[in-house]
C-alpha cells in the first residue's frame, strides 16, 4: 500500500440536510424526490433546493462586487494545496495581526475559532477576519482564507471590510468549515467548488489530507 492511500483524511464539509442553518433570509436547503426506485422508475433521482452558500463554500469574487468572476471562472489552484490550520478560538469578535503564528511558506490559512461547530442551530455572533489581518495575509503570499464561520466579515456588517480585502488583494475565501477534530498545523487542502456560470459562490467537498 502507497504512503499516498495511508495518509489520513479529515472530512471538513458540513453534511447537508433538510433543517441546515442558514444565513437569514437565506433559501433554506430542501431535497425531494423526482423519481422512486420501486414506484415504477429503476433509479432514484431528486432535486435540490438550496442556497449557494449552504454548508462549507467557496465564495466567488462576483458574491461582493458586480463586474467580478464568477465562480466557475476562478482558478481552482488556490483551493488545492498545503495550508495552515490556525486555532482562533478566543480571538473575540475578530482575528486581528497579532493572532497570526508564522506565515512562512503558507499560501492557505484556515482558522478555527468555535469551540464546537453549531450544526443544528444558526448563531448570530461569530468570528470574523479584520481586514488588516487580510493585508497581512496577502504581504505574506497567502492565496486562500477559509474559517468555520459562516462569514469573513460580521454578519451585522453593511460594509463588507473583509470581502472587500479579499477582492483587493485576489484572495479566495471559503466559509462554512468544520474544523472540530482538527489540530492545529500544515495540511493538504482540497477544496472544489462546482463551476456553476454565473455563481456568487458553490458548496465544496472540503477536506484535509495528511501531508506525506
Amino acid at each position: 500500500m502507497s504512503a499516498a492511500i495511508r495518509r489520513r483524511i479529515w472530512d471538513i464539509s458540513q453534511p447537508l440536510h433538510c433543517g441546515l442553518p442558514v444565513w437569514p433570509g437565506d433559501t433554506a436547503f430542501a431535497q425531494a424526490g423526482t423519481w422512486q426506485i420501486g414506484d415504477g422508475s429503476p433509479v432514484n433521482v431528486s432535486a435540490l433546493t438550496m442556497s449557494t452558500h449552504s454548508g462549507a463554500h467557496a465564495d466567488a469574487p462576483l458574491h461582493y462586487a458586480a463586474a467580478a468572476p464568477d465562480i466557475a471562472s476562478v482558478d481552482l489552484s488556490p483551493y488545492l494545496g498545503e495550508c495552515l490550520v490556525v486555532d482562533a478560538r478566543g480571538a473575540g469578535p475578530l482575528i486581528l495581526p497579532d493572532h497570526l503564528p508564522d506565515l512562512a511558506g503558507v499560501e492557505r490559512v484556515l482558522f478555527r475559532t468555535f469551540e464546537a461547530f453549531p450544526h443544528q442551530a444558526w448563531v448570530d455572533e461569530t468570528t470574523a477576519i479584520a481586514p488588516a489581518t487580510i493585508d497581512v495575509l496577502a504581504a505574506a503570499g497567502v492565496r486562500l482564507v477559509g474559517l468555520d464561520g459562516p462569514s469573513i466579515d460580521p454578519q451585522s456588517s453593511k460594509m463588507m471590510d473583509a470581502h472587500l480585502a479579499v477582492l483587493r488583494h485576489d484572495i479566495r475565501v471559503l466559509e462554512g468549515l468544520v474544523l472540530d477534530d482538527v489540530l492545529p498545523g500544515r495540511y493538504e487542502l482540497i477544496a472544489l467548488p462546482l463551476p456553476i456560470v454565473g455563481g456568487d459562490a458553490s458548496p465544496v467537498r472540503a477536506v484535509l489530507r495528511e501531508l506525506s
